[in-house]
């Protein structure tokens, strides 16, 4: 997993010096007379500069039983933070791979108490990004996460224990499926809007007695681009 994470940090280096070089700055055409045109082409010009980013904000994580339709949980909040690329492909398409930290995990009543398991995960989504109005976005694509820690809490009304293990090999890897919308606030900063549901069924740390479930989690947060 480290050697993943190492090259996909690269992919995120060399695009964004590449990418600047080959586009350079907007070129602008003689201007010989006042045209009102001019706001929508500077917009269309901002699109094709690639744009580095941070991003930061609140998930709303729970999950559902592969095995089990029967099966519910009760949601647990977490954050998520990390940096983020936009490329442009063409107008108005372009690529929007992230490097994200995303806590996830549930919450349930069961027979002997009430139990709680987070989950730190390093996901990558690679996004497909459509610009269907001047500040409004939609995105789609998949997203390969990787495993780091668990940590489970189980509370009999007596006690409390807590368990907690670490994924230091990084052969837990999930394959999730992203959808999306973003508003541009401004040139710099934007709302985001996402769900995000594993389309793979995991057990972690392969314990017989915790579910087969899939991770389904509600993003809210802000990013930030730098040109």
């Amino acid at each position: 997993m480290k050697k993943i994470l190492f090259f996909a940090i690269c992919l995120f280096a060399a695009y964004t010096a590449s990418a600047q070089g080959y586009y350079g700055p907007p070129r602008h055409r003689p201007r010989y007379r006042e045209d009102r045109r001019e706001r929508p082409r500077q917009r269309q010009d901002d699109f094709y500069r690639v744009r580095v980013g941070v991003t930061a904000g609140l998930n709303i994580a729970n999950t559902i039983d592969a095995n089990n339709s029967n099966f519910s949980s009760d949601a647990i909040a977490s954050f998520n933070a990390g940096l983020t690329l936009d490329i442009p492909i063409a107008y108005p398409i372009s690529f929007a791979p992230e490097i994200l930290y995303s806590g996830k995990g549930y919450a349930a009543n069961t027979d002997y108490g009430r139990f709680t398991q987070r989950t730190n995960y390093i996901d990558v989504p690679l996004l497909l990004k459509v610009k269907l109005a001047p500040n409004f976005n939609f995105l789609v694509g998949p997203s390969i996460n990787f495993l780091t820690s668990t940590s489970n809490k189980y509370e009999t009304g007596f006690q409390t224990d807590y368990e907690h293990f670490y994924n230091n090999r990084g052969d837990q890897t999930d394959i999730s499926g992203v959808i999306g919308l973003s508003v541009d606030l401004s040139r710099n900063i934007e709302l985001r809007g996402r769900y995000n549901i594993d389309l793979t069924s995991n057990s972690p740390n392969n314990d017989s007695y915790l579910p087969n479930y899939r991770n389904q989690v509600w993003q809210i947060g802000l990013g930030f681009k730098f040109q």
